[in-house]
């Protein structure tokens, strides 16, 4: 019977140092998703101001932003090369809705825009106005349900946020 209990309290000490390190884990992973966007804004804050640079070093603006995707690309390009999974075959692109593909022309046209706006308006007017219609767009998008999100209904505080984000915008870029 010594063996039979032990043999359980062996198990169950397994159990409870493995799901403390799941859970420690997955609160781990729960800061990260929240850590991860602010060091996006980060990176998008410092590429817009290295984008701007060398915009100014060529004095063209579509070749800077040509410069910063072939960049992109390659990194990318690294990154397929060295991951573990498989490709996916060519026939699953065929069946994929055009629109599904537009994501890097969206990226060229805020790109684009970061280049043309950056050095006119200044960095914090820049992005103020970006976050302004980021979260306009977020909102609206959840509250339907646009492009397979879950709906997520406006709420009172959401519109006061939005709101205030507003106001803060118009604070920013008040002369």
């Amino acid at each position: 019977m010594e063996k039979f209990e032990g043999c359980i309290n062996l198990h169950l000490t397994f159990f409870r140092q493995r799901t403390a390190a799941a859970l420690q884990n997955n609160f781990v992973m729960k800061v990260l998703f929240y850590i991860l966007p602010i060091l996006a804004g980060v990176a998008m804050t410092v590429q817009s101001g290295i984008n701007s640079q060398l915009r100014a070093a060529i004095q063209h603006p579509i070749m800077a932003a040509f410069i910063s995707f072939v960049g992109g690309t390659l990194a990318l390009a690294v990154l397929v090369f060295f991951t573990r999974g498989s490709l996916p075959n060519n026939s699953v692109y065929g069946a994929i809705d055009w629109y599904k593909f537009t994501g890097g022309f969206l990226g060229v046209f805020v790109v684009t825009v970061t280049l043309l706006s950056v050095q006119e308006i200044g960095a914090a007017n820049m992005f103020v106005l970006i976050v302004a219609g980021q979260l306009i767009t977020a909102v609206l998008m959840d509250h339907f349900g646009l492009l397979g999100l879950k709906v997520n209904p406006i709420s009172v505080q959401k519109a006061i946020g939005i709101f205030l984000l507003v106001a803060g915008a118009y604070l920013v870029n008040k002369k």
